[in-house]
Formats: C-alpha cells, structure tokens, sequence
C-alpha cells in the first residue's frame, strides 16, 4: 500500500513539473513573440505564436496572441485608419474596403481562443484564465469590428460581452490588471461617442467615461503584465486627441526606447510633438527646442537604412504634413 501511495505521489509530482515546464515554455515564447510583433517583425512573431499552439493546442493563448497579431498588424499597416480610430470623424466616414482572407483568418483565431475557453469554463465556470482569454478574444473582435471593419453596433456588442467576462475576472481575481484593458477602452469609446451613438448605447445598457477609461488603461499601462504595452499603444492615441501633447510624447518615447525598430512609435512622437509646437506659437512660447527635436526624429528616420523604399517615403509623406502642420499662421 505505501508503494502504491508513493508511486502515485511520484506521478503527480512528474505531472505538476511537466506542467510547469509548459508554463514556463508558453511565457518565453509569448515574451518573444511579442517582443517581435512590437518590432514589426510579424513573421517572427506569429513563427512563436504558432510554437505555442502546438505545444499546448487546448490552451486559448497561443490563438489569442495569433488573432492580436493580426489586429495590431492591419492597424500598424493603416495609418490614417489609426489616427482616426477615436475619433468622430471615424463614425462618420465611409467603410473602407477589406480584405476578406484577412477578415476570415482573424476570425478563424478568434473563435478557436473562444472555443478552447469555454470548453474550460464548462469544467470549472471559475477558471480564471479561461474567463480572461474569452473577453480578450471578444474584445479583439470589438477593436477589429470597430477599427477595421467599421461595424459599430457589432463591435458594441463584443466590446459588452468582452467586459462583462472581464469583469468576473476581476471579482475573482482583483489583481489582474490585464483584464482592466478592455474595460478602460470601453468607458473611453462610449463616453467619446456622438450622442446619438451614445444614446443608442445607454439603451443597451452601455455607459462610459472618458476620465475613468484613462484612468483604468494608465492602471493597466503600470501595474499590467502581458496587456502592459497594448494600454501604452492605445494612450498614445488617446493622449493625443486629449490634446495631451506631453503625456502622448513621453509614452511613445518610452515605447521607441525599448522597441527601437518600430518606427511608428518615433512617428507618433513627431506627431505630437507638431501639435505642441502650434499651441506653442499660438501662446507665443518660444518652441526652438521642440521643433530641434521634430527635425532631429524626421531627419534620422530619412537616414535609417533599415528601413524599406516604402517606409521611407512614408517617413517622407508625414514629415511634408508636419511641415505643412507648422507653416499655417
């Protein structure tokens, strides 16, 4: 009988290493994948994420950072798009055409990381990862509804299902903080609504505000841990139509100093700073070290021979509407 126990012991030894091991195996993997998605380097990254599904296939984690991957990668590739995202000029325009293998592969992600969350969930309806990986999933397919497709109402929905999952998450862990960001995403969206869209959404049930969802993503951008740079990305943008030109610089300096092959967080900086150097002159501040600094970013992407035709004749392209920003009287 003790030969019994022991063995048995030994076995459930083995399987809480063997699980460990696999732990630690989908964090290096998941570090690195998104340590390369950052970088813009897409390929490497979904090559990690692909790792990942394989090594564990019934865990949402490696979909979900496959499905984010593909998010980030069509908001990164649409700029215009981007600086538009929470805006109400973004309400209004027309949609814009889509890939639709694009579409369907991200769905594809998306439901998979579904799929294996709640196939946990009716295990253990407590599973506080699954409850987590649910929202996220729903609320990527809110930003890409929203930011991508722009199918409003349908990414209201996500967005409300994807929050209130986050929410439990919360009840049942209060210290996960990553599930903050689609919370704080949200209350910023419907309290940045037209009111028409925002009457719509009380109607359902929908209520936000811009100060609190700031406050929550800047939580998140602290205290976070896989969601950390993903609340840093968005308050750049956010920042920026705050008009808080400072807060906005500093983020995507930070972002530029530890991705320093991303090129769009040193655009987001030139941007910004643009736009302090017309409120400068327009309160007649002197601005001789801010506009040193908008050359000096402009004049050392034009130089940085990584980068593709393409991309810097992009570089070209914005650093002509900054010029054009700073002549106007």
């Amino acid at each position: 009988m003790k030969t019994i126990c022991a063995i048995v012991v030994i076995m459930l030894s083995l399987i809480s290493s063997a699980g460990q091991d696999q732990r630690a195996q989908l964090d290096t993997l998941r570090a690195e994948g998104y340590e390369a998605l950052y970088n813009l380097d897409y390929q490497s990254a979904r090559k990690r994420f692909q790792k990942m599904i394989e090594i564990a296939p019934d865990n949402p984690v490696g979909p979900q950072c496959y499905a984010s991957s593909l998010w980030l990668e069509q908001l990164n590739q649409a700029w215009e798009l981007k600086a538009t995202l929470y805006s109400e000029d973004a309400y209004a325009s027309e949609k814009p055409s889509v890939d639709r293998r694009q579409v369907e592969e991200f769905r594809k992600w998306t439901r998979r990381t579904k799929t294996l969350s709640e196939a946990r969930l009716r295990k253990d309806p407590r599973d506080v990862e699954a409850l987590y990986f649910l929202g996220a999933a729903e609320g990527l397919e809110a930003a890409y509804a929203a930011g991508v497709e722009k199918r409003f109402m349908a990414a209201l929905r996500s967005a409300s299902s994807s929050v209130d999952h986050h929410q439990e998450v919360l009840k049942l862990a209060p210290d996960f903080h990553d599930a903050e960001l689609t919370i704080g995403l949200q209350n910023y969206v419907i309290g940045s609504l037209p009111l028409p869209l925002k009457m719509i959404a009380a109607t359902m049930g929908v209520r936000g505000s811009k100060k609190r969802g700031l406050e929550t993503l800047e939580r998140v951008s602290r205290e976070g841990q896989w969601a950390r740079d993903v609340a840093r990305v968005l308050l750049i943008d956010l920042y920026k139509r705050e008009k808080r030109w400072n807060d906005a610089i500093k983020m995507a300096h930070d972002l530029s100093e530890k991705y320093p092959r991303n090129y769009l967080f040193r655009l987001q900086m030139a941007d910004a700073l643009a736009s302090e150097i017309v409120i400068l002159r327009k309160v007649k501040t002197p601005s001789t070290s801010e506009e040193k600094e908008l050359t000096n970013i402009f004049t050392s992407l034009s130089r940085d021979k990584s980068l593709d035709k393409s991309t810097l004749e992009f570089v070209q392209h914005r650093w002509n509407i900054a010029r054009q920003q700073l002549a106007q009287r």
